[in-house]
C-alpha cells in the first residue's frame, strides 16, 4: 500500500467496489471518520480514539458491539491512516499455518517501513491455538491486530491476548443514526440511490429507522430491497430510467404527480422487511442478558417484564425446557415455602410444555411466570441449604448423637444406639423435644422462616414446638 496524505486521506484499494452489483450497504461503507455513523462517544474530534486513529497510531485493539455498528468500517480506516496493508483473517476457515504465513509477510513489509493491520472479525470463535500462535507478534509488535465481536470478550478470548488489546465499546445505532445513513444513501450518486430519485415518506423512514434494531448495515438491506420491490411494482408505461435528481417525500403531496420520482412508501418497506429477527444467541451473552431478565423481573413481581423477557427468548428460538428448568429453579430458591404451589406449578408448566410442545405449550409457561412473579417472595429455604452446605463441610467427621441412630442388631443396642430416643407420635401433640444436630453445631440455626405467605404459618409451629421445648424438656435417662 502507498503512504498516503493525513487527514482526510484518499480512498485506498480495501474501499474499492469490487462489482457494480456490490450490495448496498457495501457500496455505502464510510470512507472517512466523519461519515462514520454514531459512536459519537469514541469519535468526536478530541476523543482519545479519533486522535489515535487520525495519527496512525492506534495499537492492537478490539471492537466489542452489535452488528452493524462500524466494526469493520473502523478497522479499514485504521488501516488506511496507518498506511499499512489490511489483512483480513477468518477465525473459521484459516489455521495456524495462515497465521504464520501472514507474520512472516507482515516482518518483511517490516522492513520496508510498512505496517500489517490484522484483521479478525468475529474474533470470539478464534480457538485457544490460535491465540497462543499469534499472541508474541502482538506482543512484538509484527502486526496490528484489529479484533471484532459482538459476544462478551471477557468470556471468549484468553487473558494473555486480552491484555494486550484495548477494548473499545460501540453501541447501537440510534433511530436518528440510522435515519442519517438512510438519507447518506439515498443522496449519493456515486456509491447509492442517488440516480434513482428516491422519495421515502415519513412511515417508511420510521419503520426503517426503529426495526433497523441500531444496525446501519441491516437498514441499507431493507432500503435496497424495498427499492427493488417500488421498481417492480411502478407501472410499465411509466419511464424508468435514471433521473440525475433525488427527491423527498415531502417535495411531492402525491405521488402520482411526477412520475420521475420512485415512492418508497411504509407499506412496501413492511413488504421488505418480512421478519424482524430477534436479537438472541443461545449460547452467547445475550442468553445470559436475557434469563437474567426474566429472573430479576420474576424476583421484582413484575409480571409484565417476565412476560415480556420470557416472549424474547421463546421468540429468539431458546430451548423452552431450558427456561421450565430455570423456572423450576426460580420455584424452589426465590419462593420457596412461602408459596409451596409454586413449585408445583412451575413442575406442571414444564410437563405441559412437554406433552404439548410449541406453541401451545408455551402458554403453561407464561401461566407459571404470570404465578412465580404475583407469589410472595421468600428465599429462606435457598439460604438455610446453602448454610447447611457449609457446616456439613466444616465438621465432615461430626458423629450422629447416639439416641438417633439407627439400631438394627443386637450388639448396636448394647453399645447404646437409638437409647433415650423419643417417638413423637406417642403425645397427642406429635412432639417431644430432643437435639437432632451433632453437639459441634448443637445450636445452629439454619431455616428461620419470614412472615410472608405460608411462611406465616411455618413461623407459628416453629414458634409453638420452641415453646413446647422449653416447657417439656426431658429430664436425662426419661
Amino acid at each position: 500500500m502507498k503512504a498516503r496524505g493525513k487527514g482526510a486521506p484518499s480512498a485506498p484499494s480495501i474501499f474499492e467496489e469490487v462489482a457494480g452489483r456490490a450490495p448496498l450497504a457495501a457500496r455505502m461503507r464510510p470512507r472517512a471518520l466523519d461519515e462514520v455513523a454514531g459512536q459519537r462517544h469514541l469519535l468526536d474530534r478530541g476523543r482519545a480514539l479519533r486522535e489515535s486513529i487520525e495519527r496512525g497510531e492506534t495499537g492492537s485493539i478490539l471492537f466489542w458491539g452489535p452488528p452493524g455498528t462500524g466494526k469493520t468500517t473502523l478497522a479499514r480506516l485504521i488501516a488506511r491512516y496507518a498506511k499499512g496493508e489490511f489483512i483480513q483473517f477468518s477465525a473459521v476457515t484459516d489455521g495456524i499455518p495462515r497465521i504464520r504465513e501472514i507474520v512472516a509477510d507482515a516482518e518483511r513489509r517490516l522492513v520496508s517501513g510498512v505496517r500489517t493491520v490484522l484483521f479478525i472479525d468475529e474474533i470470539h470463535r478464534f480457538n485457544r491455538g490460535q491465540q497462543d500462535a499469534l499472541l508474541p507478534h502482538v506482543e512484538a509488535g509484527t502486526v496490528t491486530l484489529i479484533g471484532a465481536t459482538t459476544e462478551n470478550p471477557s468470556f471468549e478470548l484468553n487473558g494473555a491476548l486480552l491484555s494486550r488489546l484495548r477494548v473499545y465499546v460501540l453501541e447501537a445505532l440510534t433511530p436518528d443514526d440510522i435515519k442519517g445513513v438512510i438519507e447518506r444513501a439515498i443522496a449519493d450518486r456515486d456509491h447509492g440511490l442517488g440516480d434513482t430519485a428516491v422519495a421515502i415518506d415519513a412511515d417508511a423512514m420510521a419503520i426503517l429507522s426503529v426495526e433497523s434494531d441500531g444496525d446501519a448495515r441491516r437498514a441499507l438491506t431493507i432500503l435496497e430491497a424495498a427499492v427493488g420491490l417500488a421498481k417492480s411494482t411502478q407501472p410499465t408505461t411509466e419511464d424508468q430510467s435514471p433521473k440525475t435528481e433525488t427527491a423527498s417525500a415531502s417535495e411531492v403531496s402525491d405521488f402520482g404527480l411526477r412520475s420521475s420520482v420512485l415512492p418508497v412508501t411504509g407499506a412496501i418497506v413492511r413488504e421488505a422487511l418480512q421478519w424482524r429477527s430477534a436479537h438472541y444467541d443461545k449460547s452467547g451473552e445475550e442468553h445470559y442478558n436475557l434469563i437474567s431478565a426474566y429472573h430479576k423481573a420474576l424476583r421484582g413481581s413484575d409480571p409484565q417484564g417476565a412476560l415480556y423477557w420470557l416472549a424474547r427468548m421463546i421468540d429468539g428460538g431458546e430451548d423452552p425446557m431450558y427456561i421450565a428448568r430455570r423456572t423450576v429453579r426460580f420455584a424452589s430458591e426465590d419462593v420457596g415455602l412461602a408459596d409451596p404451589r409454586a413449585l408445583e406449578i412451575a413442575i406442571a408448566a414444564r410437563d405441559a410444555w412437554h406433552f404439548l410442545g410449541s406453541p401451545e405449550g408455551e402458554l403453561a409457561l407464561a401461566e407459571a411466570a404470570v404465578y412465580l412473579a404475583t407469589a410472595p417472595k421468600s428465599n429462606r429455604v435457598y439460604t438455610a441449604w446453602s448454610a447447611a452446605q457449609a457446616a456439613a463441610r466444616d465438621t465432615p467427621a461430626a458423629a450422629v448423637p447416639k439416641h438417633i441412630r439407627n439400631a438394627p442388631t443386637k450388639l448396636m443396642k448394647e453399645l447404646g444406639y437409638g437409647e433415650g430416643y423419643q417417638y413423637a407420635h406417642s403425645v397427642p401433640e406429635g412432639y417431644l423435644p430432643q437435639d437432632y444436630l451433632p453437639d459441634e453445631i448443637a445450636d445452629a440455626k439454619f431455616y428461620v422462616p419470614t412472615t410472608f405467605g405460608f411462611e406465616k404459618e411455618i413461623a407459628k409451629r416453629i414458634e409453638w414446638w420452641a415453646k413446647l421445648k422449653s416447657d417439656r424438656r426431658p429430664k436425662t435417662g426419661d
